[in-house]
């Protein structure tokens, strides 16, 4: 005869609500406790978190015998899946239970735990750096992200951070206990290759083994469809870890999209992710994040325009990761002026002064890029940038909003033209195809090079011309230079054929040749005129393509790919025409 199981509603000493309870050691060795739901029975998750109830009498209970009927098995299969879902509607709640409350710097009140979050602590495993499985036990970073979220009910995320501050596996855990508690949910994990894919599910297929057995062979049961698919049929639930480069998302409906290292999607990635969030229900929550990886590309253009596009800002930078500390000498005592900034702005410890002179001896140049230490510096172009970054980010600095705008934005004025002074405007075409390059022409000072107005756009070549006209007229019929490489020419005839009396000519041919003997030297000019006089440049949109302006593989310079340098080319060609021709 079956020995008679104590009722889930009764309760003793040791559960008043809130508290929480420890029971018998999980599958890891080590206590569990009962999640406490506020407002809620306790007891309706009792089994989930692998805790074993002892009769008063000395017998145990632990859901069922392994001789209970086939039906007996389905009903306790059944009531934990009910549990499940259950709990599923309670993980932002915070917990009661003291053991899951933090401290937090700079706060005098301690930060409660939502329930998901004990719940991943009591659960969910990993492979530490050392190479062992054990317990997540949420660091700081994972713990700021997460009460980042919950404060500002945040469902559009967009995270850049150093490397391996461990929040790709903290947004899989997190993202992977919404999926089994709650029914009808598809969470998709991309990455940027198909090797990091693989990588990932690893983790994700790690939590999965390591729970309780009870949990694994009922409700939360699996059919693998894929080597890389989690599928829970009993709650009509899936996990899913794919790369970029495979169509991802297509056709599917996605309730949680993590997407890792956008930085590094490649050429393809804005058509991948636009099709992604395409995907996401209305509600649902999306996670871009990241390393840096340049001043260009799809993850530097969705950090530039966050708040233009509803995402919020996270941002990690290495000292988060609590092993990135060294042995410290004697010499860590003596501190450069940045070290000392650090230490006064950050409270870095001298083993983590020593842990970053490491680093920074190893990776030189990239170390700003993969130890990030602010939102800014990280995303430098890693010692490919053609212009001094140092005074590009002085010129920004300096950058003002235009005293005037038109054309909805196109036509940029911060100096309007005044008295008899004389200016040049340096002229970039381009087709005229909304998809493709802008058009661009810049109108610096003749004398002092000042930079006057900015017009920039999508035009057809006959309308473009006739704006350069509008604006050099407005500047004192100025010296326009017309780059005539391809649709320069076009541009030239058109103004040629409305009588504009003052074109620049080389040798008696109209407009200015960008070649391989004139290219370096146009660069090479307004990289000088960058570092001696940066204040000279008014236009944030000119300086964030210098930041973007690099070197190929065959050492050419221009925009990196996914970025323009329209604005570039046009300034050097204002340059290099005010120092032939003024002898600046």
């Amino acid at each position: 005869m079956r020995k008679k199981q104590r009722g889930l509603g009764m309760r003793s000493k040791d559960q008043n609500l809130g508290n929480g309870r420890k029971g018998k050691p999980g599958r890891d060795g080590g206590e569990k406790l009962v999640p406490a739901i506020p407002g809620g029975k306790i007891e309706h998750f009792e089994g989930l978190v692998g805790i074993h109830r002892e009769e008063e009498d000395g017998g145990g209970w632990n859901g069922g015998s392994g001789e209970e009927p086939d039906e007996d098995k389905d009903a306790a299969c059944q009531e934990k899946l009910s549990s499940l879902i259950e709990f599923g509607k309670a993980l932002a709640w915070p917990t009661r239970n003291r053991d899951f409350w933090r401290e937090v710097p700079g706060r005098a009140e301690r930060w409660q735990m939502p329930e998901g979050d004990v719940w991943i602590e009591q659960h969910l495993k990993i492979r530490t750096k050392r190479g062992d499985v054990k317990l997540i036990q949420l660091n700081s970073a994972q713990q700021a992200y997460s009460r980042d979220c919950a404060e500002k009910e945040s469902k559009r995320n967009i995270v850049l951070k150093a490397r391996q501050v461990g929040i790709t596996s903290y947004i899989a855990a997190r993202f992977f206990v919404q999926t089994i508690t709650r029914p009808g949910t598809l969470t998709m994990l991309v990455a940027h290759d198909r090797e990091a894919a693989e990588e990932i599910f690893r983790i994700v297929h790690r939590f999965w083994d390591n729970l309780a057995d009870d949990l694994r062979t009922g409700p939360l049961k699996t059919s693998h469809s894929s080597a890389r698919e989690l599928v829970f049929p009993g709650l009509d639930s899936e996990f899913t870890v794919t790369s970029a480069d495979e169509n991802a998302g297509r056709g599917r409906t996605i309730q949680h999209l993590h997407c890792t290292e956008v930085s590094r999607w490649g050429r393809e990635g804005e058509e991948a992710l636009a099709s992604l969030r395409a995907a996401v229900v209305p509600g649902g929550e999306i996670v871009l994040e990241s390393t840096a990886n340049g001043a260009w590309g799809q993850f530097y253009e969705e950090w530039q325009r966050a708040e233009e596009t509803g995402y919020t800002k996270h941002f990690f930078p290495w000292w988060f990761e609590e092993s990135y500390v060294a042995e410290a000498g004697p010499a860590v005592l003596l501190l450069t002026e940045e070290e000392t900034a650090l230490v006064k702005e950050h409270g870095l410890t001298a083993p983590q002064i020593a842990w970053r002179r490491q680093q920074w001896a190893s990776l030189r140049g990239l170390a700003a890029q993969e130890f990030a230490e602010d939102a800014v510096s990280c995303f430098r172009a890693s010692g490919e940038c053609v212009f001094e970054l140092e005074a590009v980010e002085t010129a920004l600095g300096a950058a003002s909003e235009a005293m005037e705008t038109r054309e909805n934005g196109r036509l940029a004025i911060w100096l309007p033209a005044r008295g008899e002074r004389k200016y040049v405007i340096g002229v970039d075409p381009a087709g005229g195809g909304v998809e493709g390059d802008y058009s661009c022409a810049e109108v610096i000072d003749r004398e002092s090079g000042m930079q006057c107005a900015e017009l920039h756009g999508h035009y057809s070549l006959r309308e473009f011309a006739g704006r350069v006209m509008e604006l050099a007229k407005e500047y004192n019929s100025a010296l326009v230079a017309v780059e005539r490489n391809n649709h320069g020419q076009a541009v030239l005839v058109q103004l040629e054929t409305w009588g504009y009396p003052n074109l620049y000519e080389e040798n008696g041919v109209g407009g200015w040749l960008t070649s391989a003997h004139s290219r370096p030297m146009m660069i090479g000019g307004l990289s000088e005129a960058l570092v001696t006089a940066p204040r000279l440049f008014r236009s944030a949109r000119f300086l964030n393509e210098c930041r973007t302006f690099v070197r190929d593989r065959d050492g050419r310079p221009g925009g990196a790919p996914g970025t323009h340098d329209d604005c570039v080319m046009a300034m050097a060609i204002a340059w290099a025409v005010r120092g032939a021709e003024a002898g600046g």
